[in-house]
């Protein structure tokens, strides 16, 4: 009679390997959806899905909507340690940003720790008026002198104090901005900027449309993973800031769409 015990401990050695293979691709690629692990192992969408939450659970990567981030040293960052993460690049990010807006502008601020480093840097600009998603941005500049701060409405999502929603996108579509400061997780080799939240994207995507000069503001990290849901391409920035020189297809596809490309200093 076949041995039970054996088999089931094959199966065992087989899922391991596979959640194994899982962790590598994730790791390599930043991110990967559960429709494209289903195709790469010939599996069921809900075995994948079941793969996922197991890895979930050990801490090994982080579970999204459709699909399985990279968790950076193995622990989900929250709100306060992302603050912590590369502080002095974004420092060096947001004065590269603020420079990048006159006084006089009026200029949409995104959410997210880095573009709170643009918020910062505009402190003590004179005649500008700032439009914010961000309620630690809002917090940042509600006592500037010289800056005229409007918070858009909506739902508050996250401990990053971001509000989402139809109010908030239809408050945006109000307006025209002169430039919009729109922070990003992750990229695509094709120069598409990608984020996780679907609902924060599509904000990001009202502010791009309703601004005459679009920023992209984030730690050059960020270029080397990618995450679920696309919010912009190169075509649509007109600035990008980071802290490193990009890799040469970035850098060549940045300048083949007039994109300046800022290395803060």
């Amino acid at each position: 009679m076949p041995n039970k015990t054996a088999f089931a401990g094959a199966a065992e050695d087989e899922v391991g390997q596979r959640r194994a293979a899982i962790l590598a691709i994730v790791r390599e690629q930043g991110f990967a959806t559960v429709e494209a692990l289903a195709r790469r192992f010939g599996l069921s969408a809900q075995t994948v899905r079941r793969d996922i939450v197991h890895l979930d659970a050990e801490g090994l990567l982080q579970r999204f909507h459709g699909g399985a981030g990279w968790r950076e040293g193995h622990v989900r960052l929250g709100y306060a340690e992302k603050r912590a993460v590369a502080a002095d690049a974004k420092d060096r990010i947001g004065r590269a940003a603020a420079a990048l807006v006159p006084d006089g502008a009026a200029v949409f601020l995104d959410v997210g720790t880095t573009v709170e480093a643009v918020a910062r840097a505009l402190r003590g600009r004179r005649h500008l008026r700032v439009f914010t998603s961000s309620l630690p941005a809002a917090t940042i500049l509600a006592d500037a002198d010289g800056i005229e701060l409007f918070v858009l409405g909506g739902s508050i999502r996250g401990a990053d104090g971001s509000l989402v929603g139809d109010q908030t996108t239809a408050a945006i579509a109000r307006f025209r901005f002169d430039h919009a400061v729109i922070g990003f997780s992750g990229c695509e080799p094709d120069g598409t900027l990608m984020d996780y939240d679907l609902a924060k994207v599509a904000v990001k995507q009202a502010a791009i449309a309703r601004s005459r000069r679009a920023i992209a503001a984030g730690t050059a990290d960020k270029f080397r993973h990618s995450a679920l849901v696309a919010v912009a391409g190169f075509d649509a920035l007109a600035d990008l800031v980071t802290d490193a020189p990009l890799p040469p297809p970035l850098t060549e596809l940045a300048a083949s769409n007039g994109v300046a490309l800022v290395v803060a200093p």
